[in-house]
């Protein structure tokens, strides 16, 4: 029957509205004095408030937490926080400002807090990434997982609803790449297919009235559920071909998953059929890749790669680029069927196997 390896993260995960009330408390439980808030430039007002919350625990705040993690911006984080006396980091936000929080603990002994601030799940995972002369390069490595996560549903009420959409969808890509993975296991797949369901309902009760707590709140549970699926196991031809996509084009990261995730489904669905049915019963479909397409669509998601900013003269090179840096995949990745993949996807067409 099962043929499987399951090794767990460790990692605190402290779960409930207000719960970045108990920063300075998580601070002190890792043996941390002086603690550096990170996040970007748009969010410095909340991290001036985790800050305050801190008190003389402190170390002030660095808001250059940039999309896609540049290696000079990183570099500049890390001489901060060495400047300022910091040994710990709190990165308050989504996937850059974790992703800040990762580079600096990749070649440092600073412990990281979490508080993310949206659904895309990267807190719970020892994945990285760091962009350096136009590439995007990603890598696994224990030392980069946050040590502890504070989930507080309170600090997604004012995330707009057009990010909150694309980063749930973004998430739901973990938990669905994660049901066909190379190293997948049972316990992975369960936490899946709950983690798809929760999103999609949270996310459809959200286009309806975005401040709806319980919403929110299911939507958090959802997000952690598919950030445990991606720090578990690994990813395939959607994940490499996003960040090939956002390393190498600049796109935004969580539209790019969104848009591309039905199109990889339905290149995988043919060899993936047990993969297919449990996203297809989480979304309660027929059809996954067209049960994440019509998702898509009933979120008003960008409809197609060309509408955030890729050029159709683009395409061949994204193509060329993705197959260059090979990778597992439970079906071959072939030139022919992915640039018809990328195709369909720039245009926002339906998904076809």
């Amino acid at each position: 029957m099962y043929e499987f390896t399951y090794t767990t993260q460790s990692a605190r995960v402290v779960f409930g509205a207000g719960s970045m009330k108990l920063i300075q408390q998580e601070v002190e439980t890792l043996g941390a004095r002086r603690a550096l808030v990170l996040c970007t430039p748009e969010q410095s007002a909340q991290a001036e408030i985790v800050s305050s919350l801190l008190g003389p625990s402190s170390a002030g705040v660095f808001d250059g937490a940039q999309m896609h993690v540049p290696i000079e911006n990183a570099r500049r984080a890390r001489e901060h926080a060495k400047e300022v006396g910091a040994d710990c980091a709190v990165a308050i936000g989504g996937g850059s400002t974790i992703g800040l929080g990762k580079a600096i603990a990749l070649e440092s002994s600073l412990p990281i807090i979490a508080i993310p601030t949206t659904y895309a799940g990267s807190e719970m995972t020892p994945i990285f990434g760091i962009t350096e002369n136009g590439v995007k390069k990603t890598g696994r490595d224990a030392r980069v997982i946050p040590k502890t996560v504070l989930y507080d549903s309170e600090l997604t009420i004012g995330l707009p609803l057009k990010l909150s959409i694309v980063s749930g969808l973004n998430a739901i890509a973990h938990a669905a790449e994660g049901l066909y993975a190379k190293d997948g296991n049972p316990i992975m797949s369960l936490m899946a297919e709950e983690g798809i369901r929760a999103l999609a309902s949270g996310l459809r009760k959200l286009k309806a009235n975005s401040k709806d707590r319980t919403a929110r709140s299911e939507c958090l549970y959802g997000a952690w559920l598919c950030g445990m699926v991606l720090g578990n196991v690994g990813m395939a031809l959607h994940h490499k071909l996003c960040h090939t996509l956002g390393g190498t084009f600049n796109l935004p990261h969580a539209e790019t998953h969104a848009i591309v995730l039905p199109h990889a489904l339905a290149y995988n669905s043919i060899v993936a059929s047990d993969a297919m049915e449990r996203i297809a019963r989480a979304l309660n479909v027929k059809s996954a890749p067209d049960g994440l397409y019509q998702l898509n669509e009933e979120l008003e998601v960008p409809r197609g790669l060309g509408a955030i900013g890729l050029g159709e003269d683009d395409l061949d090179y994204a193509c060329e680029v993705a197959l260059s840096n090979p990778y597992w995949n439970p079906r071959p990745i072939e030139a022919e069927p992915l640039r018809a993949l990328l195709q369909r996807a720039w245009e926002g067409a339906r998904p076809a196997a």
